[in-house]
């Protein structure tokens, strides 16, 4: 009897999936900024970001007679680019050119990410230097300890999420974020 319930609640699981899938310009209205504003943190190269988010999508609706509903629409997709981002770090070719170019995120880009529209000119100013700050800090972190950072703290992912999404065990999320936050806080000269 449990085994027949449980069935029912996997092929329900299923098809809820494949209806958030139906109207797929629905799922990438939704989730395009959260990919996009991932891949840009990560990469912190605009272009590739933009290509990478198209590429996730494009994957996505080609492979989405294969989700299964097993996790969220959400972690899914986030799957994908952090596959898709693996991707583009190992490849020879670009490699040069992210050596060469260095990082064309503008600063000025991501301190309009801090929230609160009331705030002083001067408390604006002064929020804008340290998001700034951060993102140099993030800048230096490897590519796993960045991703666990944003993942955590852009998209508000919770740990075991990130593991799952990442494709680690807890533990080694754990460890890429501790690391992550102490090398923030020593660039930032021990603020918390």
């Amino acid at each position: 009897m449990e085994e027949i319930a449980g069935n029912e609640l996997a092929i329900d699981k299923r098809e809820q999936a494949m209806l958030e899938l139906a109207d797929f310009d629905e799922v990438v209205r939704v989730y395009r900024p959260r990919i996009l504003r991932f891949l840009l943190s990560s990469l912190t190269d605009r272009d590739a970001a933009e290509s990478l988010t198209q590429e996730c999508f494009l994957k996505a609706w080609s492979a989405r007679h294969q989700f299964r509903g097993d996790s969220s629409l959400s972690t899914w997709l986030t799957r994908i680019a952090v596959n898709l981002m693996r991707d583009h770090l190992r490849s020879r070719c670009l490699r040069f050119w992210q050596k060469t170019r260095g990082s064309s995120l503008d600063v000025l880009d991501i301190s309009d990410w801090v929230p609160d529209g009331r705030s002083s000119p001067e408390s604006l100013t002064v929020a804008r230097d340290r998001v700034a700050a951060v993102w140099r800090a993030v800048g230096s972190l490897s590519a796993q300890q960045r991703a666990v950072f944003v993942l955590r703290f852009v998209e508000e992912m919770e740990l075991d999420e990130i593991a799952g999404t990442i494709g680690m065990n807890l533990s080694t999320v754990k460890s890429h974020l501790y690391r992550a936050l102490a090398i923030i806080r020593e660039r930032m000269g021990g603020a918390k």
